[in-house]
């Protein structure tokens, strides 16, 4: 059941507006076969409508769309050849597992005989052949989720879409099944399209990342790259916790300097940056660290603990460095160390070669 023939989706230019809301503004993407792909973003970014547009659902937008090199954009679902995994699953709840699957193969007219192998290796595909009898009621969500995929991936699609297909699991089994589905996308070798809001289910499964936000494309790139290279607050902040702070760049010197609304100076050396290039200074929490009260230096600052967080394996720490400007520093755990209270007067340190400088 391996696809030979995964598609390229490409988007030129698509827009789609509901009455007078702009829901999509302009989207270019290029997918590449095989590729597992994520349309990330917030509730009412996008990113849903614009798998649905893929797919042929909904009012047509402007622009076009290409699957496999031909143009699709005009043509109705059916004849698009993308399988499709809704969130609530969409099972027929009258028919026993082995009819769902069956289904999409009896309507595209397969030899009967064909079918039984078709859909037993399907269901061996996803661990199911042995409950091919019992109805979707019968079944745990997992198992559901697990019978869409089969009913979908049984009509040899050339790319598959799935739209939040695991926001009605429990964490563990999201866990489980977000492993379960690129194992199954890698055998398949399928071009695949996963929407989420979830950044880290994102970022575990995904080849390449498209966040949107406000029907508008951000920033596509591999997890990693949007994760350490953001191009805008937006970004940074969506995909992970950043210290962002507001200001601007300022010669100082032979250098340049990030001088915060708040007052806080982050020296930026001397090659790299020039007044002007943006209005925001981003760096992470662990490219910081903290550690008791001492001098304070370019880039040491004194502050005080004003909140902490245990998040197992390391400690957050907002520290307070001036009236206007906290830092949030992570540091890791370690048995039998004590950790700084809230209260404490103690030292962060900033890593420069970390902090990035972006638009405002």
């Amino acid at each position: 059941m391996e696809s030979e023939n995964a598609a390229g989706v490409v988007i030129e230019g698509l827009s789609l507006a509901y009455d007078t809301a702009d829901v999509l503004k302009g989207v270019d993407l290029r997918i590449e076969p095989g590729e597992f792909f994520t349309f990330l973003g917030p509730s009412g970014s996008g990113k849903s409508t614009l798998l649905r547009c893929v797919a042929g659902f909904g009012p047509r937008p402007r622009g076009r769309i290409l699957i496999g090199g031909q143009e699709v954009t005009h043509l109705p679902p059916w004849r698009r050849n993308v399988g499709m995994v809704f969130q609530s699953y969409a099972l027929w709840p009258h028919m026993t597992v082995y009819r769902n699957v069956a289904f999409g193969l009896e309507e595209r007219r397969v030899p009967s005989a064909e079918i039984p192998k078709r859909v037993e290796a399907a269901l061996d595909m996803v661990g199911l052949w042995e409950l091919a009898d019992r109805r979707p009621s019968q079944l745990s969500g997992g198992q559901q989720q697990r019978v869409a995929l089969a009913r979908t991936i049984i009509v040899e699609p050339r790319v598959l879409l799935l739209d939040e297909p695991l926001s009605n699991l429990d964490a563990n089994l999201r866990v489980q099944m977000r492993r379960e589905i690129l194992e199954l996308q890698r055998k398949l070798k399928l071009t695949t399209i996963f929407v989420t809001h979830d950044q880290e289910e994102a970022n575990t499964i995904s080849d390449r990342i498209a966040v949107l936000d406000e029907g508008i494309l951000q920033q596509v790139g591999s997890p990693m790259d949007l994760y350490d290279r953001p191009v805008n607050r937006f970004v940074a902040d969506f995909l992970g916790t950043a210290n962002l702070l507001d200001g601007g760049v300022e010669v100082a010197g032979e250098g340049t300097r990030f001088v915060a609304a708040g007052g806080l100076i982050l020296p930026l050396g001397g090659e790299g940056h020039a007044p002007g290039d943006g209005r925001i200074a981003m760096f992470r929490p662990q490219d910081a660290s903290i550690s008791a009260a001492g001098p304070a230096t370019a880039t040491a600052f004194a502050g005080r603990v004003g909140h902490r967080e245990f998040l197992g394996n390391l400690i957050r720490y907002t520290v307070a460095v001036d009236k206007d400007t906290s830092l949030m520093v992570d540091d890791t755990h370690q048995p039998g160390r004590r950790a700084f209270s809230v209260g404490d007067k103690v030292t962060v340190n900033v890593d420069m070669k970390h902090v990035q400088i972006l638009p405002g």
